[in-house]
């Protein structure tokens, strides 16, 4: 069941934050944006779980756009609205590993590779990082954005969305490669920066409610991966779960 939970949810995530573009996004609302964000589900989760003709992947991709449906036509757009949704995709997930839990053993790539555990758990891995990523990109951004109204900004465009990609990711890879440790520098030295160039004491605020945000939302993602790692069978790629 795990191994099929973890393609599906590889599939959502990559259909949710990085095949749809910020013009999907802006203009969901409108009939061809909203099929072609459907269309492009069922083809990520297609892809991940290597099946093309089984009728559950249509369930679960009708089940995904009418969970959109819900957010783009009756939910405010905000960080609230955001978890909600993407709580909802989750449990549809479970409940599809959950029902079909032999969908990744019966699929293309479980039956072709010689090496099925190996490839599951390189998926968990890309799927944590996009998570961490892309999908923490967009909570904080939704989490900061009635604050955002009230600050000047005057750095970079898009520079503080970059930073927290790069943070994430970082954090990312300090977690799962067993050295938590490396946080405390990274946030030591983001403080040193970012407060010698910040006077502003509600610009302050907002540094520090992002930053925080941003840290626990990559934390979260890299231990959460690392418990369904430690789910999976003993993996010779990752030595420390043997």
């Amino acid at each position: 069941m795990i191994e099929t939970f973890i393609a599906l949810l590889m599939g959502h995530v990559l259909g949710d934050f990085v095949v749809q573009t910020r013009a999907m996004v802006e203009h969901k609302a409108r009939a061809r944006m909203f099929l072609l964000h459907g269309v492009m589900v069922l083809i990520t989760a297609m892809a991940a779980t290597g099946q093309v003709a089984r009728w559950e992947l249509l369930a679960l991709a009708a089940a995904h756009m009418t969970i959109d449906a819900v957010k783009t036509y009756l939910a405010p757009h905000n960080i609230a609205a955001f978890l909600a949704d993407q709580g909802a995709h989750l449990i549809t997930l479970i409940a599809a590993a959950a029902l079909v839990p032999d969908l990744w053993a019966t699929g293309l790539w479980a039956t072709l590779t010689a090496l099925p555990d190996t490839l599951i758990a390189l998926m968990a891995l890309l799927t944590g990082a996009i998570i961490a990523t892309r999908a923490g990109g967009f909570a904080v951004g939704l989490l900061m954005a009635p604050m955002a109204e009230q600050i000047d900004a005057n750095g970079l465009p898009s520079g503080g969305k970059l930073i927290g990609l790069l943070e994430r990711g970082l954090i990312y890879v300090m977690i799962l490669a067993g050295q938590p440790a490396g946080i405390g520098f990274l946030i030591a030295a983001k403080s040193v920066l970012r407060f010698e160039a910040t006077s502003d004491e509600k610009k302050a605020e907002y540094v520090i409610i992002g930053t925080l945000a941003s840290f626990g939302w990559a934390m979260i993602t890299a231990y959460a991966t690392l418990w369904v790692l430690a789910a999976l069978r003993p993996l010779a790629i990752w030595p420390s779960l043997s």
